[in-house]
């Protein structure tokens, strides 16, 4: 498992357009990674990132930290925060500063 606090928006670039999963959810909820955007300095190194995930249109997940799982980084406690409604279901963001 990687360190949460060490990654930078370049980690979590090489994931775009894979399938993240929610396993603290029942049942486990895939969240796809669809954006990282750099958010210029931050006390990270890297700077700081956003991150945002396209989820289904069930379950709503409403902002609460969640375990977020992906085979190549292992599973992690992030902040999630419902950003939008599409046709496909809502999308979910994190913050790292």
């Amino acid at each position: 498992m990687r360190e949460l606090d060490k990654m930078t928006a370049d980690d979590f670039s090489e994931l775009s357009d894979r399938t993240f999963c929610i396993t603290s959810a029942e049942p486990e909820v895939p969240l796809e990674l669809i954006e990282v955007k750099k958010l210029g300095a931050g006390e990270r190194d890297g700077g700081a990132f956003s991150l945002l995930w396209q989820g289904p249109k069930e379950p709503y997940l409403p902002q609460q930290t969640l375990k977020v799982s992906h085979p190549e980084i292992g599973e992690h406690d992030i902040f999630l925060v419902p950003v939008a409604e599409k046709s496909t279901g809502y999308q979910y963001e994190a913050i790292f500063t």
